[in-house]
């Protein structure tokens, strides 16, 4: 469990034994088989969330990373209050989220890389003034902060545009700059880099630590990619399963979960052929380089001879 010197005032996020679970219809196979799940229906549980205790400070950019499936998804709609969870607390600003208090709407942000807010047929420059009705944003402070983000994307060409004809990278950037518009003091992302080329990444990435750094917004962001947690995360929680695996820094993490350590030589020539198969473990050799993938439990034999 993640652990830290902040006060309980501090806390932006605190979920204590928070789970979610869904029963599904069982369906089976068979026509006969169907009729009869007509009178008497099998039912299963699937939890998606397990008994979650989590806290997250002010200004804290958190990372959850875990496969598709793990529960991560489901654990943001709980923190921002589209759906209600079995068990269990959450309180996010001070507030308990599925209770949809209007201040609470205003305080939070939740941007999912797989779903629009932006309506489809119109230009985000439409999209972004209901934004400014919903939230009822004063215009001034509305076309400061609106041109502020389009700078810094680079995307005012793109704001006359149908949202439906916009690559998907750039679309991404549009659906940011819409859930920043009103200043919200927690950020939530879900996979908000899932299916972009290198190059959008790049571009989010750096935007993402430009204002969390810049405005100390609380972000949790979810995602399976490495890159996105090594680029922007110090602490991150891993989930699988529904429940929590690790919670801590990104560089206990490498220790915690890997079995080997890859060594790099630099030699002075390169090795003969069958030389560093000697001791008994994969390598990969570029010319005077030599790259050794040792057991953990062995480095501390293995070193010495080489």
């Amino acid at each position: 469990m993640h652990t830290s010197s902040e006060t309980k005032s501090d806390r932006v996020i605190e979920v204590n034994d928070l789970a979610k679970e869904y029963r599904v219809y069982d369906k089976p196979e068979g026509l006969w088989a169907s009729v009869r799940g007509l009178f008497h229906r099998k039912n299963r549980i699937i939890h998606a969330v397990r008994g979650v205790d989590l806290s997250v400070g002010r200004g804290e950019f958190l990372a959850m990373l875990g496969p598709n499936g793990a529960g991560k998804t489901t654990f943001l709609k709980l923190l921002s209050g589209i759906i209600t969870p079995t068990r269990g607390t959450a309180r996010v600003l001070g507030h308990v989220p599925w209770d949809r208090a209007d201040d609470f709407r205003r305080r939070f942000a939740l941007v999912m890389g797989q779903k629009n807010q932006l309506w489809w047929d119109l230009p985000a420059a439409e999209s972004f003034r209901l934004h400014q009705e919903i939230y009822r944003i004063d215009p001034i402070r509305f076309a400061k902060i609106r041109d502020e983000l389009v700078d810094m994307l680079g995307v005012s060409h793109l704001l006359g545009q149908p949202v439906r004809e916009l690559s998907l990278g750039e679309r991404m950037k549009l659906e940011l700059i819409a859930a920043l518009l009103h200043e919200p003091e927690v950020l939530f992302l879900d996979e908000p880099t899932i299916g972009l080329d290198v190059v959008a990444q790049h571009t989010i990435h750096e935007f993402l630590r430009h204002i969390q750094k810049q405005q100390s917004v609380t972000v949790v962001l979810t995602t399976h990619y490495m890159k996105d947690v090594a680029a922007l995360c110090e602490r991150v929680v891993v989930v699988t399963h529904g429940s929590i695996l690790y919670d801590g820094s990104l560089e206990q993490i490498v220790d915690r979960f890997t079995t080997h350590k890859v060594v790099t030589l630099d030699l002075e020539n390169p090795p003969a052929a069958g030389e560093m198969e000697r001791f008994g473990f994969s390598c990969e050799v570029h010319g005077p380089r030599v790259s050794l993938r040792i057991d953990r439990s062995r480095i501390a034999d293995v070193l010495p001879k080489l």
